[in-house]
């Protein structure tokens, strides 16, 4: 069994499926989806976050930490839809699946489904 760990403020995002014809039935080339500058797909793990420094030790030598590590956690969430910059995506390949490792600066917008039940009231 293997496991995916994602280090700091890394997102793994599965990018949706490209429609390979335009809306007139135009077949497009291979990779003419792949250079636009902005991409979407759904979060499928993110990292813990960003690290923060624990006060209570900072007079002491890094190696003499005797706390575990904090972190400011990720806006991103599993299952979320994202719309990310794809300059800034690593593609990679695992078990024959495609997907795209991001920071979380290169998030744009995340689409959340929140439930009905948590619907704020206005």
């Amino acid at each position: 069994m293997k496991e995916i760990i994602l280090v700091g403020d890394r997102i793994l995002v599965e990018p949706a499926e490209d429609e390979e014809r335009t809306d007139t039935g135009l077949y497009l080339p291979q990779g003419v989806k792949e250079k636009e500058k902005v991409n979407m797909g759904r979060v499928i793990k993110t990292g813990p976050g960003y690290p923060v420094p624990d006060p209570t030790i900072l007079d002491q030598e890094p190696w003499l930490k005797a706390s575990k590590d904090k972190y400011f956690p990720l806006q991103a969430k599993e299952g979320d839809y994202c719309i990310f910059l794809r300059d800034q995506g690593v593609d990679i390949e695992y078990e024959k699946k495609r997907y795209v490792v991001v920071p979380q600066s290169a998030i744009l917008l995340l689409i959340r489904d929140i439930g009905e039940d948590k619907i704020p009231e206005f």
